[in-house]
């Protein structure tokens, strides 16, 4: 057969085909490998630390029945983000307004701050209540039923909250007003919080300056100081759940209008 017009085939040099074939990349070592995924999770951990997910311990007993003094929980933060703030029925984490935590609060150890602090173990030293007002709400206690009272309207607690030998949902556990007191307009920039386990909760009202009671706190939780939503009980396993906002909530009424706003 003819070859004509045909470029002539060049015979393979074996050693010049063997120089064009790429040579195989070589892998780190292990030790290397190791390293660079520990440096990736710990990045990744910060992040979601920072700005979606933090884990936290329950620190005292102020939420039971719900949330158990060492409990696991996980906080979501976007709910707060572009001007959200906490809703009425929240269960949120929030930094100690000023000597809110008991001294007996557990120290951590120096390698569990080092964890915390990277998100990789729950965070201590700050503060798990429910909002019960909002910027504006008056909330009172109580109805002859022992109910507390957000804007005029009582709330059904009967679901989450403990009242462990208590008249009323008013947690306030020293003084002549027990279950017989009014606070509010809550402040522009703040919420008025509560422990479920009302008996045995240094919250809001704990901190309330009423008549019968001299003190200098304040009662209100500034919102800059919410970390973020608790929205699930991880820890332990046998007691996993969802938390969610009660539905006695939707029924309060928006707060009265301030007569001296222009």
């Amino acid at each position: 057969m003819s070859t004509e017009g045909r470029d002539p085939v060049d015979p393979v040099d074996p050693e010049s085909r063997s120089s064009r074939v790429p040579a195989k990349k070589k892998h780190r070592p292990l030790w290397q490998e190791t390293l660079l995924l520990l440096a990736l999770a710990l990045v990744l951990a910060i992040v979601i630390k920072a700005f979606f997910i933090q884990a936290f311990y329950i620190p005292s007993e102020s939420m039971e029945p719900g949330l158990v003094e060492n409990d696991r929980i996980l906080v979501e933060k976007p709910s707060y983000w572009g001007g959200g703030t906490p809703e009425r029925g929240d269960v949120i984490v929030f930094e100690d307004p000023g000597d809110w935590l008991p001294d007996d609060v557990d120290d951590p150890a120096r390698f569990q701050r080092l964890l915390e602090r990277v998100g990789l173990y729950p965070t201590g030293g700050h503060l798990v209540k429910r909002v019960i007002g909002v910027e504006g709400d008056v909330i009172t206690c109580c109805d002859e039923q022992g109910r507390i009272l957000v804007n005029g309207q009582p709330l059904d607690e009967d679901s989450y909250a403990q009242l462990d030998g208590a008249d009323c949902y008013g947690p306030m556990p020293t003084g002549k007003r027990h279950c017989d007191w009014e606070i509010g307009p809550v402040p522009a920039g703040k919420v008025f919080v509560l422990g479920d386990n009302r008996s045995h909760s240094a919250d809001s009202s704990f901190h309330a300056c009423f008549d019968d009671k001299e003190c200098s706190d304040d009662p209100y939780v500034d919102v800059d100081g919410v970390v973020g939503k608790v929205f699930v009980l991880l820890w332990p396993a046998d007691r996993f759940d969802v938390l969610h906002r009660p539905d006695t909530f939707a029924d309060v009424p928006d707060a009265p209008a301030d007569p001296g706003a222009s």
